[in-house]
């Protein structure tokens, strides 16, 4: 019993030789944390002073941020994610905001969406090496595929978060590693497929090329020629070239398969 009293002795010098009893502390803690609240409030209403923001509202408790109302396409959802994350002693962000924009039908979005994946990335010599798949549900649009490298993923992204009637992204690309191996097989693939005279045509069009993805020696073809002896022309010159480990043909023939 005395051993008793003298440890709670023992411990109430303690909270008083720190200047506070223990109710005081919490209170303290709870008073700093009310405190930390305030200015992060302050510090993320200021991050999105900004037109594009200009209907989310924010609230904070025990440094934690949730976002809510309304912006105009995805990115800008993604924008106020990431400055409210960047502000000071934010532990945490629950992003609620909707994105308003317009409604599209999603075999519409689809289509558009499709149509300007096609042409990204035009002109630095990487659009037949990037596969990419896309599926629209309810304005949620789910990205899949080969991307030659991270700057042709996250520009397809970009592109598709920026879009009207965009209302979530799902990211499932996969970015083929880096391999001069793969590199080399890419380049000799592309001269032996658009170098078939039957072939050359697929070049004309930077979005209706033959795409050639190459992932540790495995070469996948994919998307429409117009008949079966092009897909099996293609398919052969690709078995051509050497150090190829295997290749998989998933080109569709134009008007019995619609592209995927």
């Amino acid at each position: 019993m005395k051993m008793m009293f003298a440890r709670a002795a023992t411990m109430a010098g303690l909270f008083l030789a720190f200047g506070m009893a223990p109710q005081t502390r919490v209170m303290a803690q709870a008073g700093a944390s009310g405190s930390n609240d305030t200015q992060i409030q302050a510090d993320v209403t200021k991050a999105l002073d900004n037109k594009r923001f200009k209907d989310v509202k924010t609230s904070v408790s025990n440094g934690v941020v949730t976002l809510t109302g309304t912006v105009d396409v995805y990115s800008d959802k993604e924008q106020a994610d990431k400055k409210a994350h960047h502000r000071k002693n934010v532990k945490g962000v629950e992003n609620e905001i909707d994105v308003a924009g317009p409604q599209v039908e999603d075999a519409t979005l689809r289509n558009k969406l499709a149509e300007k994946l096609a042409y990204d990335r035009v002109g630095y010599g990487t659009t037949a090496f990037n596969a990419l798949t896309i599926g629209v549900q309810n304005g949620v649009v789910t990205l899949g595929g080969v991307a030659y490298g991270p700057t042709d993923k996250d520009s397809a992204l970009s592109l598709v978060a920026n879009y009207p009637g965009v209302k979530d992204v799902v990211d499932n690309i996969e970015v083929a590693p880096t391999s001069p191996m793969d590199d080399r097989i890419r380049l000799a693939e592309a001269r032996a497929i658009y170098g078939a005279l039957q072939l050359n045509k697929y070049a004309i069009d930077p979005a209706k090329p033959i795409r050639i993805t190459v992932v540790n020696g495995n070469v996948t073809l994919s998307g429409v020629v117009d008949n079966e002896a092009d897909k099996d022309v293609a398919n052969i010159r690709a078995n051509g070239v050497p150090g190829v480990f295997k290749v998989t043909n998933n080109l569709q023939v134009a008007g019995s398969q619609r592209e995927k």
